[in-house]
């Protein structure tokens, strides 16, 4: 029994590293703000549960709890004690400003969407899949810029979710309530800027594609997929 518990303490913490070190890119090599979701906890009976106070809570571990959104950094001292602490914890790229954006719909139609893109031959950036909704990842988006492009739509349909200013998306390695969140499609690393004479390495980012370039295929997709959605559902 003692080598079991033993090797199920080493597979947490490999597990928890994995996090620290994905939420560590994320905020020191692209410069993407992020903290740790709510994660999950065993509920007897019942499974496992959102480690939220909600006992319905509708999309268990894969939201801000504490510390709230608005907390989210780039600081590598304070991603290195969150995840210290709380090494399972999902890891949240909080979207919207200087950061990514993005576009989330069900897996059915987000499978539909990516084959359709990829016969149109556009260039995609990340795309984080879980077992129930699909995220693509775009380039910063303005409110004002998304409606303009959504008024252009004959029909937006509401399984098609948008992560912008105030939004945030559930990256990989995470676990939530529905499963492991993966990358569908991994990051292209792309040289970044740096200062003129810095000897310092550049800063990589992943490549992202504009907001403009993915939507009809992704509002096609939603609107034809066998299972529309929800709007709960992630």
């Amino acid at each position: 029994m003692r080598e079991i518990l033993g090797r199920r303490r080493r597979l947490g913490r490999r597990g928890g590293s994995a996090r620290l070190d994905a939420a560590l890119t994320c905020a020191t090599e692209w410069q993407w703000p992020v903290l740790p979701g709510a994660g999950l906890r065993e509920g007897g009976d019942l499974g496992r549960r959102c480690a939220c106070p909600d006992p319905e809570c509708a999309v268990p571990g894969a939201h801000p709890f504490d510390p709230g959104l608005l907390a989210a950094t780039t600081d590598a001292r304070m991603v290195r004690w969150w995840w210290t602490n709380r090494p399972t914890a999902p890891v949240l790229l909080a979207t919207g400003g200087r950061a990514p954006c993005a576009l989330s719909l069900p897996a059915v139609a987000g499978a539909r969407a990516l084959a359709a893109l990829d016969r149109a031959g556009l260039r995609l950036g990340p795309v984080v899949a879980t077992p129930t909704r699909w995220a693509l990842l775009v380039a910063p988006y303005t409110l004002e810029r998304l409606g303009e492009l959504l008024y252009a739509q004959d029909r937006v349909p509401s399984s098609l979710r948008f992560h912008g200013e105030g939004g945030y998306v559930v990256l990989p390695p995470s676990e939530i309530g529905t499963g492991q969140v993966r990358w569908e499609r991994a990051p292209e690393r792309t040289p970044g800027s740096r200062p003129k004479g810095a000897a310092a390495t550049p800063v990589v980012a992943p490549w992202l594609p504009d907001v403009e370039a993915v939507l009809d295929a992704l509002v096609e997709a939603s609107t034809s997929a066998p299972d529309g959605g929800s709007r709960l559902t992630h």
